[in-house]
């Protein structure tokens, strides 16, 4: 306590720019109450705070006025905050340092995860430009790395598909050349042969070489105009017209048209009208039909079916043996003719395909089965087939 006033007893003196204390336990203190931040209290009325430093180490030090002339000066140790904040420091960095190592523990090995996925997309890539098609990533998570595997297996199977549609379509094209030039060859070597005929002496000869010729020419007439028409459907030019069809009188003049002689029946089920090309309905029809009278035998049934409302069946079946086991899956390819056809009937062996690529344009499809016979199906819808662009 210091002691300004005389009737409250000893006065507080100033030694050394600090005023002594006149009784409490600032007296342990000697020296620590300097005269500025005494008088200040006093001037102030209120107390002052500083930090004096003492034996037992640096002290919060509060002065105030309890009364006039009478100042109570309060001394705190901070040795144990101290003591407890050194503590508490240590155990911060202990803990960073933990934090420090786990982080960059689990950083490292996540980042492996990601180098190793990264590497697993680079190889994959590589193989896939080398030629395996059929490489793919595991999809993993939900991440942006499991996103990237999806879009690189996306882009690999719309790649593999056009790159294998490609190489179909370039082996379809070396035999497509191939079947050409050997179903040129024929007809032309007969038609030089029999040209020669013309020269003969005798009339009879020279008019059965004529008709050779002829039959040779048309045949070559047909078969260009079968190769213009592919070539068409193969360059997406081929047009279509259509228009409202009555289907059973299409089959009717089909028949009439193709095998006016032949025991072929066409019936009817349902509404047989139908949109679209009536000129390449017909062709399918009536190639279907000459298709069932060559290679099939009577009767030859054409059955019309309009019983549903969105779509209408063509079916064309015959009474023969039907389609071998080994020709049935590539019958409506090019060129592709049975061993009884290369041997009854001429022909290119186009007209299946041609029947079929038909069918694709109107939005259709043509099926092949088996019912005691070989049945061919074909099914167009029944309004305006759709339309790309």
């Amino acid at each position: 306590m210091v002691n300004f006033t005389p009737s409250s007893g000893a006065l507080s003196t100033a030694r050394d720019g600090a005023y002594l204390p006149v009784a409490g336990t600032a007296s342990a203190f000697p020296g620590q109450l300097p005269v500025p931040e005494v008088d200040r209290a006093r001037e102030r009325l209120s107390s002052v705070r500083y930090t004096a430093d003492t034996p037992e180490g640096p002290q919060l030090v509060i002065v105030g006025q309890v009364e006039p002339g009478v100042l109570l000066a309060e001394f705190y140790g901070t040795r144990g905050i101290d003591d407890e904040l050194a503590v508490l420091r240590d155990r911060l960095a202990a803990v960073a340092v933990v934090v420090v190592l786990i982080g960059g523990a689990l950083g490292v090995l996540a980042a492996r995860g990601v180098q190793r996925r990264v590497r697993t997309a680079a190889d994959a890539a590589r193989r896939f430009g080398d030629g395996a098609l059929d490489t793919r990533l595991p999809v993993r998570g939900r991440d942006e790395l499991a996103d990237l595997a999806g879009s690189f297996n996306a882009m690999a199977q719309r790649l593999g598909e056009s790159i294998e549609r490609l190489r179909r379509q370039d082996r379809q094209q070396r035999r497509f050349v191939a079947d050409v030039a050997h179903d040129l060859r024929t007809p032309l070597a007969s038609a030089v042969a029999a040209a020669d005929g013309l020269h003969s002496p005798d009339a009879e000869d020279r008019a059965r070489s004529a008709e050779l010729v002829g039959a040779q020419v048309r045949r070559l007439s047909a078969l260009v105009e079968d190769l213009l028409e592919m070539s068409r459907f193969d360059a997406g030019v081929a047009e279509l017209r259509p228009e409202p069809v009555d289907l059973e009188a299409l089959a009717a003049d089909a028949v009439e048209w193709s095998a006016p002689s032949a025991d072929v029946t066409v019936r009817r089920t349902g509404d047989a009208t139908a949109f679209g090309d009536p000129r390449r309905l017909h062709t399918i029809v009536r190639n279907l039909v000459a298709n069932a009278v060559r290679h099939g035998e009577p009767p030859v049934v054409v059955t019309v079916d309009g019983t549903e409302p969105d779509r209408v069946r063509v079916a064309v079946a015959d009474s023969g043996p039907g389609l071998p086991d080994g020709l049935a899956p590539v019958v409506f390819d090019r060129f592709v003719r049975g061993d009884r056809a290369r041997t009854r009937t001429p022909g290119s062996g186009l007209g299946l395909a041609i029947a079929l690529e038909n069918a694709r344009l109107h939005g259709g499809r043509l099926d092949v089965d088996h019912d005691g016979g070989a049945v061919f199906t074909l099914t167009v819808p029944r309004g305006e087939p759709a339309r790309d662009g």
